[in-house]
């Protein structure tokens, strides 16, 4: 069981990582450098993939750590 849990919080925290930076447009915003805040921005083909995959793996983790 640790060892599961050890793979699945390495692959989480390399999805993470992997993941565009959403914040930085929030951090333009409160400068004033860009507009596009607002903007419908959907995620599509393997964005999308990795911020399902994390949910997944987030949700496993969260499970596990409850059972152990």
């Amino acid at each position: 069981m640790e060892v599961l849990l050890i793979v699945i919080s390495i692959l989480l925290i390399t999805l993470v990582l992997l993941q565009s930076g959403k914040a930085e447009s929030a951090a333009n915003a409160m400068s004033g450098a860009s507009s596009d805040l607002f903007a419908n921005r959907k995620e599509r083909g393997g964005e999308l993939f990795i911020s399902r995959l994390t949910l997944c793996l987030g949700i496993a983790f969260f499970v596990i750590c409850a059972i152990m």
